[in-house]
């Protein structure tokens, strides 16, 4: 029940080429300080997580997940102050599958890539795709892009220029 995983920004979608599956993401948090508790829908199919805080620099938290009724998560959905939309798209590089969110919504224009790891210190071959490394900067959670989505980022810099 801990994950590790480490998160980079992509630098072009030649990734979609390589993805294997590609698949619409809907979820929405129902609290995120401490621990985060998060509904989400993927497919056809719903779950429910929670996660801890963050360790290893952001490379490692407990998590729990189960899947829930559809239904149901679409009627917690509905509770959330805010819900990302994206389409994950995943691609096999070497013996990892990465994990590819293009955001939609009011964070379209952010692209993320994700891999799971089995320990801290394992390095992952690394996709031509993969650009910069952001694993633990909380601007990339998907919590905090519920609540201060990417397109809030682009007006406050051209306001702040």
């Amino acid at each position: 029940m801990r994950e590790i995983e480490r998160k980079f920004l992509v630098c072009d979608d030649s990734f979609r080429e390589e993805a294997f599956r590609a698949t619409h993401i809907a979820q929405g948090y129902l609290c995120s300080r401490r621990v985060t508790a998060r509904v989400r829908i993927r497919g056809e199919k719903a779950y429910l997580t929670i996660k801890g805080k963050s360790h290893d620099g952001g490379l490692s938290r407990f998590e729990w997940e189960r899947e829930i009724p559809k239904r149901c998560a679409e009627l917690l959905l509905r509770r959330c102050r805010g819900v990302v939309e994206k389409v994950r798209y995943e691609v096999l590089c070497g013996e990892h599958t990465w994990e590819v969110d293009v955001f939609e919504g009011d964070n379209a224009g952010l692209v993320v890539a994700e891999v799971e790891l089995r320990s801290v210190a394992e390095r992952p071959a690394m996709p031509a795709w993969i650009w910069k490394e952001v694993t633990g900067v909380r601007y990339y959670h998907n919590s905090f892009l519920a609540r201060c989505p990417y397109k809030s980022w682009l007006t406050n810099l051209a306001v702040s220029k």
